[in-house]
């Protein structure tokens, strides 16, 4: 299967490959390369809230189980038939989040549209096969990201080729507490009233990241492209990482 990994979306560990888009920021980790937050201590107690979220019987991580397939448009015999290639797991111990993350990569497929998205991956594989043209390809991707004190943080992505130089790519995160037997937001992670605080850490990190690329001293870019708050955001062991789509904070 090819990585859904589009150059505009590469991730790379705390740096960009491109002179623009930063692929995402991390708040904070120890021995970052280029985005590194000052205060450790402040961000450790933004996130203090997380504490209770940790379970420390539930550090036996979740069985996942791979699903996947690839399928060509029925009866196109040439070189680049029309496809749906999905990748996704499952989680046979944990139905209520294995059911969020289906449903999660099926939004994927119509974006920030009004469209209704389809009610499972088969019911998708066969209406864009139908509608499907030349070289036209979906790709849907949903992985373990990390398992750690009783939270699953799944990464989905997706990437629809329609033929033309650049294809649409898609984005999101699942934090999901074992204990809780729910998706976590923000305001979930956060102590309350310290969301402000948060943001600032972000923009930190993204003012680290323009000093790192030199951007900073193109105004015409700090104009046109000033930082922006992602619903993105994982909860990882160590770190939060925040994922932008491309063109948000950066060409």
């Amino acid at each position: 299967m090819p990585s859904i990994e589009p150059k505009s979306l590469s991730t790379v560990q705390l740096a960009c490959t491109r002179t623009t888009q930063p692929p995402f920021l991390t708040l904070p980790r120890i021995n970052m390369s280029l985005l590194r937050i000052t205060s450790l201590a402040c961000l450790a107690l933004l996130l203090g809230a997380c504490q209770s979220l940790f379970t420390p019987n539930m550090r036996t991580p979740l069985q996942v189980q791979r699903d996947a397939s690839e399928l060509i448009k029925p009866g196109c015999t040439t070189v680049d038939c029309p496809l749906v290639n999905v990748d996704t797991v499952h989680f046979p111990d944990e139905p209520r989040l294995d059911a969020i993350v289906q449903k999660t990569l099926l939004q994927l497929t119509v974006g920030e549209t009004s469209a209704s998205a389809p009610p499972s991956v088969k019911a998708y594989q066969e209406q864009f096969l139908s509608q499907a043209q030349g070289r036209n390809a979906s790709y849907l991707q949903a992985k373990v990201r990390e398992q750690h004190d009783g939270i699953v943080v799944v990464e989905l992505s997706s990437y629809l080729d329609n033929g033309g130089a650049q294809g649409n790519p898609g984005r999101a995160f699942i934090n999901y507490s074992r204990q809780q037997q729910k998706v976590l937001t923000l305001a979930d992670m956060i102590i309350p009233g310290k969301e402000s605080e948060f943001w600032q850490k972000a923009q930190l990190a993204h003012q680290s990241w323009l000093a790192s690329t030199k951007m900073n001293e193109n105004s015409e870019f700090i104009k046109t492209w000033p930082f922006k708050r992602t619903p993105h955001i994982a909860l990882t062991y160590g770190a939060v990482i925040l994922k932008y789509p491309v063109e948000t904070i950066a060409p």
